[in-house]
């Protein structure tokens, strides 16, 4: 029944931090479904502990939120458009957190507990299993078949017939989240030994290779983690395993890891064309001496500023690509996205411009040490997902609330120094 519980919670775990859309049910994702739940399960503990309210310390954050959506409301309604996706984050950002609550709730059910330590396990445990089920996705047919009938939709949360998918888990939204749990399990790796440390760096390396197939912006988490572990095991290494144990090992995992994608490459088609995606730069740089990567030139040509001071304040109210959408839209046609840039401080510029954009850094700066005072002992690892935020930036326009949120919900109790 334990061990029930237990799959039971990385289920729940995975709904959330990879939703997804049945295909028999368009419209309403797996996120909303646990945030519907969280505010039941929200309302039963008021009830249940006579008390009404949210820490005061999570007061700011609602209000950054607020102010947030306040600047893409301003910018949509000043600029007449009707694009509303961060004019609406305030709601998003508390469906997140509603699912948060019910993913530690059930964690605290099942465990007798919550605390970071679980919650990085669980995050890493539906990582590599995602990475798992899309191997599996890709070399069964019959698991594929099973799969798409009922994975509704395509992209980020559905299907993506160019690239390994697992369920809800795809391309660079993935891919980010890849990269936060990488730093996470660098974080478990500094602090394991025995059968642990083991089980931690074969998951990295796993989640690293797998991980590239999937989306490559999981490079950016594999250097990262690497960077985290060097500063974890060598200038932050107070009351940590000692750091020689586990550079020894993640060499032997290297070597392992390399003699087996070199042996996949050479017997299996499929496998070279996955590596050769995965891993194109490290192959331009043995092949032409040069590091290439195809999405790397297109990202360079993606880099376009604002040409007037309006929009530099406050934007123009696009966050999307309004072409063929925004009746009242008359510029001209873009592939992509809006200004055919797919640069995260650029798309966040042209939306609400640096009044929205300096709000929005300010409310992740606040979520992460927020996170810091609830977790005592994991400072650093907040810091470091939190600069992982503004890195991805440079490339996409992802959110990584969802990874802070559930720390959020961890019960003040479970802080233990480490």
């Amino acid at each position: 029944m334990r061990q029930i519980g237990y799959l039971i919670t990385l289920i729940v775990t995975s709904l959330y931090f990879f939703p997804f859309e049945f295909s028999f049910l368009p419209g309403v994702n797996t996120k909303m479904a646990m945030a519907v739940l969280g505010l039941i399960l929200a309302v039963y503990s008021c009830a249940k502990n006579r008390s009404i309210g949210l820490p005061k310390e999570y007061i700011w954050v609602f209000l950054l939120a607020l102010l947030t959506s306040f600047w893409g409301i301003a910018s949509t309604t000043y600029n007449s458009t009707n694009d509303y996706t961060y004019a609406s984050y305030f709601v998003s950002m508390s469906v997140w957190l509603g699912g948060a609550f019910f993913v530690i709730q059930t964690i605290r059910f099942f465990h007798g507990r919550a605390d970071a330590e679980l919650v990085c396990n669980y995050l890493i445990a539906v990582c590599v299993a995602q990475c798992g089920l899309a191997l599996v996705i890709d070399q069964i047919p019959v698991a594929k078949a099973f799969v798409d009938s009922f994975l509704g939709g395509s992209g980020f949360m559905g299907k993506s017939e160019s690239r390994l998918y697992g369920i809800g888990c795809s391309l660079d939204v993935a891919g980010t989240r890849f990269c936060a749990v990488l730093i996470m399990a660098a974080e478990m790796i500094s602090r394991s030994r025995g059968r642990k440390l083991i089980l931690y760096v074969l998951s990295f390396f796993f989640l690293a290779v797998v991980g590239n197939m999937i989306a490559r912006t999981t490079t950016v988490g594999v250097f990262l983690a690497i960077f985290y572990l060097l500063l974890r095991t060598v200038f932050f290494s107070k009351n940590l395993v000692d750091g020689r144990k586990s550079w020894a090992i993640m060499g032997v995992f290297f070597v392992l890891t390399t003699v087996l994608v070199l042996f996949l490459y050479n017997i299996s088609p499929a496998f070279k064309a996955y590596f050769r995606f995965a891993f194109e730069g490290f192959f331009s740089l043995a092949e032409t001496g040069q590091w290439k990567v195809s999405s790397n030139d297109i990202l360079k040509s993606m880099v376009v500023f604002p040409d007037n001071t309006r929009t530099w304040l406050i934007g123009d109210g696009y966050f999307e690509n309004p072409w063929g959408v925004d009746l009242n839209y008359v510029g001209p046609e873009y592939y992509g996205f809006y200004k055919q840039t797919d640069i995260g401080y650029l798309r966040f510029l042209f939306y609400f411009g640096i009044c929205g954009l300096l709000t929005f850094i300010l409310y992740f700066l606040h979520v992460a040490w927020l996170c810091t005072r609830r977790c005592l002992g994991y400072q650093l690892l907040f810091v470091a997902i939190v600069f992982l935020n503004f890195i991805l930036w440079f490339k996409v326009s992802t959110d990584l609330f969802l990874v802070f949120a559930l720390f959020m919900c961890l019960p003040m109790e479970s802080e233990q120094l480490s």
